[in-house]
């Protein structure tokens, strides 16, 4: 039997690269075009920001938290890091993604988030 993918996205490989969803790999095109026209450099997929490191406590160890974002590039007219975030509707409002996001914004301030809905 098939299973159906967690937010019912169809996942999509494009220059040997899978992605999530569809609207992953059409922003993903998009973002390469503006890296072949010089507006962006440094495009990096999937970068993971550390929002709070391992520590342990009476004798267990808990897990580092971490923020996998779609997308990360430097955006030259801006002077500005850019973190990018493709997400639908649905996937927007679930509860862990919007407290990592806040974490995020706190512990990384120079960097500017877009969440591209």
């Amino acid at each position: 039997m098939y299973k159906r993918n967690k937010y019912w996205n169809k996942k999509v490989i494009i220059n040997w690269i899978k992605f999530d969803s569809k609207k992953e790999a059409k922003y993903y095109q998009q973002l390469k075009l503006l890296e072949r026209a010089w507006n962006i450099k440094d495009l990096e997929l999937q970068p993971v920001f550390e929002l709070q490191p391992k520590f342990s406590i009476f004798w267990k160890t808990e897990r580092s938290i971490k923020y996998i974002a779609d997308f990360m590039y430097y955006d030259n007219e801006k002077n500005k890091q850019i973190v990018v975030d493709v997400k639908s509707s649905f996937t927007a409002k679930n509860p862990v993604y919007r407290i990592k996001k806040k974490l995020l914004l706190y512990k990384y301030p120079n960097i500017s988030f877009v969440e591209y809905n």
